[in-house]
């Protein structure tokens, strides 16, 4: 099980507009999305993928790290561990 958080996000881009374009760009489909809204700047979201260990993930992160997507610049990475 691996989590990817993807930042600076456009606030009410749509479950499947994100799933489309990780898609799109090697990642398999996640089973689950939280959205982080932080402050409003720069909205994020979190997301799980069960099937796919973080080694996996990591190999495709530079295929969207930093990409223009829908007016912003985003960014990705592997998160170790989740804390409650």
């Amino acid at each position: 099980m691996a989590d990817l958080v993807m930042g600076n996000v456009e606030a009410g881009t749509s479950d499947e507009d994100i799933k489309a374009f990780l898609v799109k760009y090697g990642f398999p489909p996640f089973d689950e999305i939280e959205h982080l809204p932080g402050n409003g700047s720069r909205p994020a979201v979190l997301l799980t993928f069960r099937d796919a260990p973080p080694e996996a993930l990591s190999s495709l992160l530079p295929r969207v790290q930093d990409m223009f997507w829908k007016n912003r610049k985003i960014h990705v990475h592997i998160v170790n561990e989740r804390y409650s």
